[in-house]
């Protein structure tokens, strides 16, 4: 379709009147809807040029913005490679790294189980010798049981031994004092009662008892063995031993049943242990011995010395049963071995 511009519908619509002569009405109409129908196109057509306008700047903008938007991904994908790259080096030094911890970790483990296994069988041996000190331990502690049992038993026993050692000395000083006072009428020369070894002596002189070379006890002599038989009765606990003894001298020969101061000495003591039974001394109580020159109290170098040796010593030893019993029975008591 042809279209006219606005200027030419205008000069046509000034020279219409003009032309209405020679134009018909049908070409008026037919222009007219025809200019019509322009304008209607013109104003579709710059409606659409709007369009169009409106659209091609919307699309510039987008591309303006998608220009921008690829700079800055442009920009953002080189960081990003940077990054990328810096992240992959890392990656590599750090997978570069692991493998050299997994490898040392490998020799590590290795190590760590050698000395797993060794300290496994320190242990064992360190459980084995816990079991057997424990063993031991509790050996140790039932034979302790035992011998603090035993060490009580003991203990007990020393007490009593203890007690019984005690009622002897007491037994024996009582003894000795009692003697003492029934034998104080004669002289400290010729009688003398001490305490040795936990007995009594009672020793007499020769001058006392027998005349040089006899075996029968002057009538002094016999006095002061009457009073110790007194004593003696009393004491029924109390074992009687006599001892004979003299000097270095021999005998005179041709004295009658003797040969030597052995002789001497045992007729002595007999004579005496027959006074003392006599008087009342049961004779199993009694012991006679002759010691003859053996056992002397000096040296037998001077009269005065010789004089001292020259005497008869009655031990006076208390019965000591209830001792005996106590050793016994310490005896009789069974020892714990050692070391078991």
């Amino acid at each position: 379709m042809k279209t006219f511009s606005p200027a030419l519908l205008g000069l046509l619509l000034l020279a219409a009147p003009a032309l209405n002569g020679c134009v018909t009405a049908k070409k008026y109409d037919d222009l007219s809807a025809r200019q019509r129908a322009d304008a209607q196109g013109k104003d579709a057509a710059e409606r659409q040029l709007r369009t169009t306008t409106a659209e091609l700047q919307k699309a510039s903008d987008e591309l303006a913005q998608l220009r921008l938007t690829q700079k800055r991904l442009v920009t953002d994908s080189a960081e990003t490679g940077a990054a990328y790259r810096k992240t992959r080096t890392l990656y590599n030094e750090l997978n570069n790294s692991y493998d050299k911890l997994l490898k040392n970790s490998d020799r590590e483990l290795a190590n760590k189980s050698s000395d797993y296994n060794k300290v496994a069988r320190d242990l064992a041996r360190r459980e084995a010798e816990l079991g057997e000190l424990e063993t031991t331990l509790q050996k140790a502690k039932a034979n302790n049981d035992r011998l603090a049992a035993d060490l009580q038993a003991r203990e007990t026993r020393l007490t009593e031994l203890t007690k019984a050692l005690a009622d002897k000395d007491k037994a024996v000083d009582d003894l000795k004092a009692r003697v003492s006072k029934a034998l104080l009428s004669f002289s400290g020369n010729d009688l003398q009662v001490k305490l040795k070894d936990g007995k009594v002596y009672v020793s007499l002189s020769e001058q006392l008892l027998f005349k040089s070379g006899s075996t029968k006890v002057d009538p002094k002599g016999q006095e002061a063995l009457k009073k110790l038989a007194t004593v003696l009765q009393e004491q029924k606990d109390v074992n009687v031993v006599v001892e004979g003894h003299t000097d270095n001298v021999p005998i005179l020969r041709g004295t009658a049943g003797m040969t030597d101061n052995w002789d001497l000495s045992a007729l002595r003591a007999t004579e005496i242990a027959r006074l003392l039974t006599t008087s009342g001394v049961a004779p199993e109580r009694v012991t006679a011995s002759g010691r003859g020159q053996y056992v002397p109290v000096a040296a037998n170098d001077s009269p005065q010395n010789k004089a001292l040796n020259r005497r008869t010593e009655i031990i006076l030893t208390p019965k000591l049963n209830e001792l005996f019993q106590i050793l016994d029975s310490n005896s009789a008591t069974p020892t714990a071995p050692a070391g078991k």
